[in-house]
């Protein structure tokens, strides 16, 4: 299955979710990430405000902001930048995402983890983003852990990769986290 077919079949599983089985399942990948020596160990997380579509975020950045440093991403370009997380800093940026507003940009190296959004994950680490490879570049460029996180169903047997694709370390999804037999390191 290609990468478009891909997205297309993950958007509408995802369009078949309650609200409470959206809460569940963020509750249950975040319980299991929580458990990590990764995060216990790590000062600077880099992760993403979620949209509507993602496993929300949102209630993990509230539990934890004041014990850890979070960043968010920001687009430039083609580029992601990464700043501080301020939820009163917020602003609608690039594809309606909420993004730091400020100048405060953060040097990828400072960052020791990374929560990276996906649309659908094999077992090798490979990632199905959107299409924009902004994720891509990042992780082209960083040395910090990255694990991908998502529902069951994005889980997905095989993906097609490209030469510029990387993948993560470690995904974790409502009934499992398994580490990539391809990390980076």
């Amino acid at each position: 299955m290609n990468k478009n077919d891909i997205r297309r079949r993950v958007k509408a599983r995802k369009n078949l979710l309650t609200d409470p089985e959206r809460e569940s399942a963020a509750r249950r990948v975040f319980d299991r990430f929580e458990q990590l020596a990764a995060f216990a160990m790590s000062e600077h997380i880099l992760i993403y405000h979620s949209l509507p579509d993602e496993l929300s975020t949102l209630s993990f950045l509230e539990k934890w902001n004041n014990s850890k440093h979070f960043y968010l991403p920001r687009v430039n370009g083609v580029n992601l930048e990464l700043l501080p997380y301020e939820k009163t800093l917020l602003k609608m940026g690039a594809f309606q995402i909420e993004e730091p507003s400020g100048d405060d940009i953060v040097d990828p190296d400072r960052i020791d983890l990374i929560i990276v959004p996906g649309v659908a994950y094999d077992r090798k680490g490979n990632r199905v983003g959107r299409g924009k490879g902004f994720y891509d570049r990042l992780l082209g460029s960083t040395r910090a852990f990255t694990i991908g996180v998502g529902y069951d169903f994005q889980l997905v047997n095989e993906i097609e990769t490209d030469p510029f694709d990387v993948p993560v370390d470690m995904v974790i999804t409502e009934s499992q986290a398994f580490l990539s037999p391809r990390r980076r390191r």
